[in-house]
């Protein structure tokens, strides 16, 4: 009876979690029935393209057969296991997922599946992006970004070399502890019980808006009242989609990883901490109208990275179904030219936005999420460019050719070995590959040079 309650709980978690990102899709879909909608792969399809920016095949239509639905569930669990992730830095592992029992509609299967995507492309890829862990924990933390975006690899990898290391569970938990718990003696060991009350949920609203809640009034309140406001002010203050219920957490057992679903959104509108004890701006910080001051101008800050997120995430998609559609190569120019003056002026405008404003010189939550957003739009850009170059007709295309293999050969990343001697045999190897790949020969110049002026001066 109780593992039916967590399932139905999870169901509507899972379902309202998905359908805050398909809205996002072009057009819009909506998922009723979790466990029937999914079955022809076509939404589960859609959901992974706005999660990662990239368009991925599929079979679609009104008549769809079930050989259809299996292999669209198939691209997409294909799709999943070429990912690695961002805490082991391996491979994500679909155990015992199949595209059958997707296509059969197996609730424990499909909400297995839909777990593993929420955990994956949200709580992981949020607790690793935290610059403010390091001054939350006063430890020597420091969490490295390595973007390699491209049309088949995986977009994002991250090294995580702090006390938080281990899993996106314990680093959800610790930033809870850290954040919010701790400033008012509430003990948070869970994703389940911890939670029933609702002073948890109101301690991270307060974390994030101060002054939205009262602590002390939470305190007096029974567990339905905690719940309803801190899930309202949530939804309506902040702007997080109200995943859970209050009967959903006020019982004995509630259900842990639809609580870690909702908690994780929380993550992206977390502000940068204040430190009062620095830089002998006590006084300053003492201050209740600075304090106010200063809010509203983070206030501000997070909305404008956000609205820039949202255009960039737009632009992303729209750069990629350009790609697809069918024109000549000069309309195809013309299109990528449009975009490229789009993604240039918008740049210019919103680089102040990106500069640090921690003393370590990380980037906030929102700062790196928008800028791992403008790496991507720049490589999709880019790759774009290099594939029109290629496309030229006759020698055009060959150096077309080549600039792509030179851009791959400067692109790619030198790891750095504790040995000098095997660092400087990668560089030899590297210089020796660039040699091979990045020449041009006499013919190809010749050719070259022989159709430009053929084309320049017919």
């Amino acid at each position: 009876q109780e593992r039916l309650r967590q399932e139905a709980v999870q169901k509507r978690t899972f379902t309202k979690w998905i359908n805050s990102h398909l809205a996002k899709h072009k057009p819009p879909l909506e998922v009723n029935d979790l466990f029937e909608d999914i079955k022809d792969g076509v939404k589960l399809l859609a959901l992974l393209e706005v999660l990662s920016g990239q368009r991925l095949p599929r079979e679609q239509g009104r008549q769809l057969k079930r050989i259809h639905w299996v292999s669209n569930i198939g691209t997409a669990l294909k799709f999943l296991e070429g990912r690695k992730s961002v805490y082991r830095g391996s491979p994500i592992k679909l155990v015992n997922i199949h595209a059958t029992d997707i296509a059969d509609g197996r609730p424990s299967i499909v909400l297995g599946l839909i777990w593993t995507i929420i955990l994956y492309f949200q709580i992981e890829e949020l607790t690793s992006n935290l610059p403010a862990l390091q001054a939350l924990s006063n430890s020597n933390s420091s969490v490295d970004s390595i973007t390699s975006s491209g049309a088949g690899s995986p977009p994002m990898k991250r090294k995580v070399v702090n006390k938080f290391k281990g899993n996106a569970k314990k680093a959800l938990l610790q930033w809870v502890q850290c954040t919010a718990a701790k400033n008012f003696g509430i003990e948070v060991k869970d994703f389940g019980p911890s939670w029933r009350d609702g002073v948890a949920f109101q301690s991270v609203v307060h974390a994030i808006r101060p002054d939205l809640v009262d602590m002390e009034v939470v305190r007096r309140r029974s567990n339905r009242e905690n719940l309803e406001e801190a899930f309202s002010l949530a939804e309506n203050e902040l702007g997080i989609p109200r995943l859970l219920d209050p009967e959903d957490v006020d019982v004995d057992k509630p259900d842990e990883k639809s609580i870690m679903t909702y908690v994780a959104q929380f993550l992206k509108h977390y502000p940068n901490p204040h430190h009062s004890e620095t830089d002998g701006q006590q006084d300053e910080v003492a201050n209740p109208k600075f304090i106010i001051y200063i809010s509203s101008v983070c206030r501000e800050e997070r909305k404008m990275l956000r609205e820039l997120k949202v255009f960039l995430d737009q632009l992303e998609r729209d750069v990629l179904r350009a790609q697809g559609t069918e024109g000549s190569l000069a309309d195809k120019y013309q299109a990528f030219k449009n975009f490229r003056v789009q993604y240039e002026m918008k740049k210019k405008q919103t680089d102040p936005l990106l500069q640090p404003v921690q003393k370590d010189g990380k980037l906030s939550v929102d700062q790196a999420l928008v800028k791992q957003a403008w790496d991507r739009v720049s490589t999709r850009l880019l790759d774009w460019h290099i594939h029109l170059d290629k496309s030229l007709p006759g020698p055009l295309g060959v150096i077309g050719a080549w600039l792509h293999r030179a851009e791959m050969a400067l692109r790619e990343d030198i790891p750095i070995q504790h040995a000098h001697e095997e660092t400087a045999n990668v560089l030899h190897r590297k210089l020796e590959q660039h040699k091979k790949s990045c020449c041009l020969t006499p013919l190809h110049l010749t050719h070259f040079i022989s159709f430009f002026c053929t084309t320049l001066y017919s």
